[in-house]
């Protein structure tokens, strides 16, 4: 199980991104497979490494699409082999030490 965080930009567009950032998260949110959490920078996908990418190159594939001439495409990876873990149990992790 891997936690990813995504980003997938236009270069060269206007300063919104919001209409290729919707595209990319129609197709993200098309699937059933991976969960899809939208975030202000990044968005986290959760789930098998290898069908991650093939999501992300359909993402990137979908900015393409929507007008997009150059894109770039930021992918940070958390991979855990030992137990399963979350993004939402890495987040309570974090508050629990906060309220110690």
């Amino acid at each position: 199980m891997a936690i990813v965080a995504v980003s997938i930009a236009p270069i060269g567009a206007s300063t919104s991104v919001g209409p290729y950032v919707a595209a990319a998260l129609r197709v993200a949110r098309a699937q059933t497979r991976i969960s899809v959490e939208l975030g202000a920078m990044f968005t986290t996908l959760e789930g098998e490494l290898g069908e991650i990418f093939a999501l992300i190159q359909d993402m990137q594939e979908a900015v393409f699409e929507a007008g997009a001439e150059r894109v770039s495409t930021v992918v940070k990876i958390d991979e855990r082999r030992d137990r399963a873990a979350s993004a939402s149990e890495k987040v309570r992790a974090v508050e629990a030490l906060l309220e110690e």
